[in-house]
């Protein structure tokens, strides 16, 4: 019972430690090599891993949509997640793995999963230079041996679903509300985002309300931009806030998790009082939680334009004002199937 209840501890502080959970599955062999390589998913967007059920295609329905299944009450659309990887099973598609993502639900066929692996941040390096893979956001080093080669990739979820059904995740600067931002003259909001279709639309619905901003994609780099921008701000004796209107970041990214840097940033004297927003596709009540603990100003679940205005317009209306209150949340309603919006 005091290791069950331990295990339960340790989960729940995970993200208070720049730690978390990766599940580890495969999808077959590489069109262009002859080993079966480990992909990574985080625990945190898992609902469930279900044995491959019976499905239903319906008529016009294209690759790598598979096909709809009911999955506890509940139909969702099914992705052959090999052929979006360019991979062939050996042993066909055995198992869904079953996600909340963006607002939206679905299933993922693979096929084998392996265990879970609890690791650092750190372990995770961004692979957008380093690779050509149009749907690898990073690499995660699964042991402290520099010399092995033991890795799993981490799959831009994101990217997959904005090319599956791009009309539901775009953003349009005819939706933006016409609203009025409290900016400081020459300030910039520091964004932090791993998701390269994520960073293209936060930079064009920032655009669209006339927020300047300056992208980053790891927490990592985006803590040492600040820490750059708050020693020029001490040098010309003005305050931080002068140069940074808000933070915005994701929470899920290599190096350094957007809770991380939310929580260096509301300890240092210097950069406590900037707003901080955190945009992410993780959603529900125990991420909300960990959330309030860093002390962020505001939360919202991607990716819907109208709820992340309202909120940095009332963060950056508090932080004009020299007010601190109660995390600014835009609560997602229910998780819907991905083709049913």
């Amino acid at each position: 019972m005091d290791n069950f209840q331990k295990d339960i501890d340790d989960r729940a502080n995970l993200t208070l430690s720049n730690r978390f959970e990766l599940l580890l599955f495969r999808l077959g062999t590489s069109l262009d090599a002859t080993k079966s390589e480990l992909f990574g998913i985080n625990v945190f967007k898992l609902r469930e891993i279900v044995p491959m059920p019976t499905f239903t295609r319906p008529a016009g329905m294209k690759p790598p949509l598979m096909g709809m299944v009911n999955i506890r009450d509940q139909v969702i659309p099914v992705i052959d997640l090999s052929a979006v990887a360019g991979c062939k099973p050996e042993t066909g598609l055995n198992i869904l793995l079953i996600t909340e993502y963006a607002r939206s639900v679905q299933a993922f066929a693979v096929e084998s999963v392996e265990n879970i692996t609890r690791l650092d941040w750190k372990q995770v390096h961004t692979a957008e230079k380093a690779i050509n893979g149009r749907y690898i956001t990073s690499i995660a080093c699964l042991d402290d041996d520099k010399d092995t080669n033991n890795l799993a990739m981490v799959l831009d979820v994101e990217q997959i679903l904005y090319d599956i059904v791009p009309a539901d995740h775009d953003v349009h600067g005819d939706h933006v509300p016409d609203k009025k931002f409290n900016l400081k003259p020459g300030s910039i909001a520091i964004v932090a985002e791993d998701s390269k279709v994520a960073r293209a639309m936060l930079e064009k619905g920032l655009n669209a309300m006339e927020i300047p901003s300056m992208m980053h994609i790891t927490g990592k780099d985006a803590w040492e931009k600040i820490q750059l921008i708050a020693q020029q701000a001490e040098k010309e004796g003005v305050p931080v806030s002068d140069k940074i209107s808000m933070v915005l970041t994701d929470l899920e990214m290599p190096e350094m998790d957007g809770f991380t840097l939310t929580r260096l940033i509301k300890t240092d004297p210097r950069l406590k009082n900037i707003p901080v927003v955190i945009h992410s596709s993780l959603s529900g009540s125990a991420n909300e939680d960990h959330v309030r603990k860093v002390q962020a100003d505001g939360y919202v679940a991607k990716f819907e334009i109208n709820e992340l205005s309202a909120v940095i317009q009332e963060v950056l209306d508090r932080a004009a004002n020299n007010v601190r209150g109660p995390l600014i949340s835009h609560r997602q309603m229910a998780p819907t199937p991905l083709l049913a919006k």
